[in-house]
């Protein structure tokens, strides 16, 4: 009963941490440096990990789901059963989980080391609201920078897919892009891709949570990234589901 009880307190801790940023996002000032620096350390430093997963993975699912559809003459299906599943599924939930391993790390172990070394002690004590600086900055950099992360996923696993086939059947890219795009519908890809922004704000919230509340020495710093890391990814594949059946809910067409 402690257990639970304790897990319902941390829970709660998190989410009205979540909430005050959210809030302080929408009042003056704005730190644009801040959130700009961390548009670029966020978004644009993970873009080589995400486009390099994502042809990566393209091109396994085209060799795995070529395997079996060629035994029942349907490999024509190929390229529209990688746009469906990377689309409604995997670009959003691979884009998620690889963004909080590589970033929800860095804004624990790097805040939790702020704390440390009273970094956060001296920004306060020039009467800037360090809350706003270092957290909210960063939250609303993982909300805004997810779904384009996601889309650069979506399409470097198209770009693997069709060097596969290509490269095994010598399929044409306008024959490839065709088939990949002949059912796909915004209500397939609109949805999908902006329930990131909610994967954005899991990963900002629980990382500044843990980085920014943690005052435990060297350890707290390890500590921190771990925590970070295992919380946020769990949350992303638990969201997920309830996200899935949402969207499942006001786009019927998608529950295929």
């Amino acid at each position: 009963m402690s257990m639970l009880r304790d897990f319902f307190t941390f829970i709660g801790k998190v989410s009205c941490f979540g909430v005050k940023a959210l809030v302080g996002a929408f009042q003056p000032p704005l730190e644009w440096e801040f959130f700009l620096g961390q548009i670029e350390e966020i978004g644009w430093r993970s873009l080589p990990l995400i486009l390099a997963a994502g042809f990566a993975l393209g091109v396994v699912m085209s060799m795995h789901t070529r395997g079996t559809l060629v035994q029942f003459g349907a490999e024509a299906m190929i390229p529209t059963l990688q746009s469906a599943a990377f689309f409604n599924e995997l670009g959003p939930l691979v884009t998620a989980l690889l963004v909080a391993g590589r970033v929800g790390a860095a804004i624990g172990a790097g805040l939790t080391n702020m704390r440390v070394t009273e970094q956060i002690d001296a920004i306060e004590s020039l009467s800037v609201d360090s809350f706003k600086m270092l957290v909210v900055t960063r939250i609303v950099a993982c909300i805004f920078v997810l779904p384009l992360l996601t889309v650069f996923m979506d399409f470097a696993s198209l770009a693997g897919g069709f060097f596969s086939e290509h490269a095994t059947s010598h399929i044409s890219l306008q024959l490839y892009m065709t088939s990949a795009f002949k059912t796909v519908e915004w209500a397939n890809f609109i949805p999908p891709t902006l329930k990131t922004s909610v994967f954005g704000l899991i990963i900002g919230t629980v990382s500044g949570y843990f980085g920014y509340t943690t005052n435990e020495g060297s350890q707290g710093v390890q500590r921190a990234a771990t925590n970070s890391v295992v919380l946020s990814s769990l949350l992303i594949i638990v969201v997920d589901v309830i996200l899935v059946k949402v969207i499942f809910f006001f786009f019927p067409g998608q529950a295929i």
